[in-house]
Order: structure tokens, then C-alpha cells, then sequence
């Protein structure tokens, strides 16, 4: 269901009645088609700091990607990249990290070079790449502001890798390999589309699902009074256990129904929708902490 109401097909669980913390993800969702971030959204964002109410990012995007951004948003909280199997701590220093096992890698990088997909690899602020001049991955550079380091062999890189991606013009090849390598990975690895030119491949327990359970404990807030927005395949884990989700109004019907409400697409204000219509309400000042953009004090549980 498209536009501002509850969602007749989102899940069991009713929505919750206070919100704590908010966890977004971006390319969808918080920027536009053109990966900007509306005047509207920055007063939404400013609108939670107001409120007390802590806004983290958690994304398929590596963390300069994600970073390049926050400056804008008046954000100092931690983050998720690699879609979510990598955290960092507001200083950008890495928290903590999840990564595939080398024979899983190897395994990956097999399945998705006999399909001709342009494939990378991503180990903390590092991304790996055969060709840098590739369309595909220049494009993706201007992106998210990251310059790729060129190797001869991919297959050199497979320790402490945090995502496997493939990318590709033709999305239907792309949208099958996410069904055929999720069965042939199925155990080892997570595996899901995080846009129509992505797929991803990270450690089986590095979803966004893990990340919000990680940065809910940051702040020492349960899940339950945490609210999630996200528009792909790769933001059902988060949507499926907040306590009030929202899914973009061009997600899939799949994405839509996991969750309680369905706002306006990201090129028709949704991201800001979704704050003002659906969270702000939800929110009262918090009085066991003042939020101002800044990370918690050392007391915050780790």
C-alpha cells in the first residue's frame, strides 16, 4: 500500500508506541534517485535531534559512503556499513566486524565471474577491484567518494572480507543470481539484493537485523523501541524486528509487507514523510538521555 497509512499486510506485531532511535538506510530511502538529501529530509533529521532521538545509518555502502554525508545530516552516531557487518563508532574507527569465511569468498567470486559480474571486494574502509577503470565501478566511485585499489587477483583478498558484490547493468541476470547463489551459499553466507545494480554477499549474520540489534545495545535501548526505514530485499531483517518499520512506497510488495507502514517513494519526500508522520509522533523527550548529534557517554553499554 503506497502513500501514509498502516500497512493491511505488514506484520503480526502492532506498531510500537514509543521510539527511542531510528535506524535508516540510504540509497532508496534517505537520498533521492540522484543520492541527495532533500531540505525536507534535513528538517526531519533535525526534527529528531530536537526530540532527543539518536538517527543511525546502516547501509550496503562502504563507510565512505556512508560518511560523506554526515556533516550534512548534523550526525556524530555510529554506523553500519557493508550492510550492517561492519560497525563503526562515531569517531569512524571500526567497532566491530563480521567476515566471510576465505573458502566462501573464493566460492563467490567463482559463481558470480562465470555470470560476467563485474565483482568486489570490501574489508573495512578497503575496496578491491580488478578493473578500476571499469564503467561500473567509476561510476560507484563518484558514488560514494571512494577510490578503489586495482588488483591482478581477487582471489588474493579473500581474508577478513565483509562483503562480496556483484554488479551489472542487466538487473534480471542479477535478480536470478540472488535466488541460484543463495541456495549454493545458503548457510554460509547472507546473500540479498541491495538495489536493482547490487548484490551482496556478507557473512551469514551480517544483515541489517544484526546491526540494529547492535546499535539498540549501543544506546541501551531494546529493539522494540527502535523504528526502521528501508526500501530493498537487504532491509527486511531490519524491518522484520523493529518496533515500528517503514518500507519507501516503490519497495517491492515483498519488502512492503514486512512492514507496519508504507510511506510516499524517496522521490516524493518519503523519507521525510515517514518522520513526521510516522516517528516524531512516537517520540517523547527522552529523560534518561539528551541526544544532540553526539555519541553517548562512556556509561552506554558496548
Amino acid at each position: 500500500m503506497a502513500g501514509n497509512g498502516q500497512n493491511r499486510h505488514g506484520p503480526d506485531r502492532p506498531p510500537a508506541c514509543r521510539i527511542r532511535l531510528v535506524v535508516s538506510d540510504m540509497d532508496g530511502t534517505l537520498l533521492t534517485p540522484d543520492k541527495q538529501i532533500t531540505q525536507q529530509s534535513l528538517s526531519a533529521a533535525q526534527a529528531l535531534r530536537h526530540a532527543g532521538i539518536p538517527l543511525c545509518l546502516v547501509s550496503s555502502r562502504p563507510p565512505g559512503g556512508m560518511e560523506m554525508y554526515f556533516d550534512q545530516l548534523g550526525i556524530n552516531t555510529p554506523y553500519g556499513a557493508l550492510n550492517g557487518g561492519t560497525l563503526f563508532n562515531p569517531d569512524r574507527t571500526i567497532r566491530s566486524s563480521l567476515s566471510l569465511d576465505p573458502q566462501t569468498v573464493l566460492d563467490a567470486l567463482d559463481m558470480l565471474q562465470a555470470q560476467k559480474v563485474d565483482t568486489w571486494l570490501f574489508r573495512g574502509h578497503a575496496w578491491f577491484v580488478r578493473n578500476a577503470q571499469s564503467p561500473l565501478v567509476q561510476a560507484e566511485s563518484r558514488t560514494v567518494q571512494t577510490i578503489p585499489t586495482q588488483v591482478d587477483n581477487l582471489s588474493a583478498y579473500t581474508q577478513n572480507i565483509g562483503k562480496v558484490a556483484g554488479s551489472t547493468a542487466d538487473h534480471a541476470a542479477l535478480h536470478e543470481q540472488e535466488a541460484d547463489i543463495g541456495r549454493k551459499l545458503a548457510g554460509r553466507a547472507c546473500v540479498a539484493l541491495s538495489s536493482k545494480w547490487f548484490l551482496d554477499i556478507t557473512p551469514l549474520h551480517a544483515n541489517k537485523g544484526y546491526a540494529v540489534r547492535q546499535l539498540a545495545a549501543y544506546y541501551g535501548v531494546s529493539v522494540e523501541e527502535v523504528a526502521c526505514i528501508g526500501d530493498m530485499n537487504n532491509d527486511v531483517p531490519m524491518l522484520s524486528i523493529a518496533g515500528l518499520s517503514i518500507a519507501m512506497g516503490q519497495a517491492t510488495p515483498d519488502v512492503q509487507a514486512s512492514a507496519h507502514f508504507v510511506t510516499s517513494p524517496n522521490t516524493q519526500e518519503g523519507w521525510a514523510r515517514a518522520i513526521t508522520d510516522f516517528i516524531l509522533p512516537r517520540c517523547s523527550k527522552n529523560t534518561h538521555h539528551t541526544y544532540n548529534g553526539a555519541a553517548p557517554s562512556a556509561a552506554h553499554p558496548q
